[in-house]
């Protein structure tokens, strides 16, 4: 009877580690499902802009936001992560990539080498993004300086550093369907959607996240803590200061990074608006209206602040 029982215990765990074996297997891109394609750099340079690449991965502390040697610390409540060299280097970046590999990581968050990027690499929003846009931010990347230079590991302590178990995680909060333009809403309208919600991943900061570090879908783009530390993200709906905002007030901030009551914008949003202030009179607009027409959503409680002794 009781070798029955270990038996029965032992064919159940190694059912269930092939179970988890195979929902956790990364889902690489396969170069034959990419057709012959003729890149557009020029939309390579609008999808470098609006992705915010270089926010993250341009070399901290110099001025060239063409320099993508990466090295931003990114900090998290799961540890801290530091953005890899992008540039075409062949060494250290992505220069040996092909267009596969690199579709592969900007839309299914899967390294070269077969295994899961960490998703403080916004793949969850970019997986929304068309192909065609990837394909020519990858041919983009590659007219860049290449930058010397290997990224230290990220710090990031057990069991969070199991990268097999992400793909548990993506499978609880990833959604890779592609962005479905509104029918019923105007051209301009559904180009700040697409914007917005894939290549811009504004929601990645703008919403609050539960115990696992997923987004709470009921309170998408409400705001909350600062997932890089200190500080409080805005509610970007109409439940958030941007409810006293018109349509060309959004615009004019994310050219110029000025509020309407004369602020700048500081801190990451800073460096969110070197790019989009780089992107076209028509994408901003289109962002500034798909912003303004998100429904009032409640965002977590702001924790209140101590009071002096």
């Amino acid at each position: 009877m009781l070798r029955r029982i270990l038996l029965a215990a032992v064919v159940a765990a190694a059912a269930g580690i092939a179970t988890f074996w195979w929902l956790t297997t990364p889902a690489a891109v396969r170069s034959n499902l990419l057709p012959a394609y003729a890149a557009n750099l020029a939309n390579g340079l609008t999808t470098f802009n609006a992705g915010g690449c270089s926010s993250c991965h341009a070399v901290p502390g110099q001025p060239d936001r063409l320099r993508l040697g990466g090295g931003l610390a990114i900090p998290s409540p799961f540890g801290t992560f530091y953005a890899p060299n992008i540039s075409p280097d062949t060494a250290d970046g992505i220069g040996r990539w092909t267009e596969a590999e690199f579709v592969g990581a900007v839309t299914k968050g899967v390294s070269p080498a077969g295994f899961h990027y960490f998703p403080a690499f916004p793949y969850t929003s970019y997986a929304h993004a068309r192909v065609e846009d990837v394909r020519d931010l990858f041919a983009y990347l590659k007219t860049l300086p290449a930058v010397s230079g290997k990224v230290r590991d990220h710090a990031v302590p057990f069991p969070f550093n199991i990268r097999r178990n992400i793909g548990i995680w993506k499978l609880l909060f990833m959604d890779g369907r592609p962005f479905a333009p509104d029918p019923a809403r105007p051209v301009r309208w559904n180009r700040g959607a697409y914007l917005v919600n894939s290549l811009g991943h504004c929601a990645e900061c703008h919403s609050p996240r539960n115990f696992l570090g997923g987004i709470i879908a009921a309170q998408r783009f409400a705001g909350g803590p600062n997932p890089e530390g200190e500080g409080w993200v805005p509610n970007i709906t109409q439940k958030g200061g941007l409810a006293e905002w018109s349509v060309k007030d959004i615009d004019y901030f994310l050219e110029t990074g000025q509020t309407p009551d004369g602020d700048t914008a500081g801190g990451s949003m800073a460096r969110v608006i070197k790019n989009t202030s780089q992107l076209s009179p028509e994408d901003r607009a289109g962002i500034a209206e798909y912003l303004k027409s998100l429904p009032p959503v409640e965002g977590p409680p702001r924790p209140k602040k101590a009071k002096a002794g």
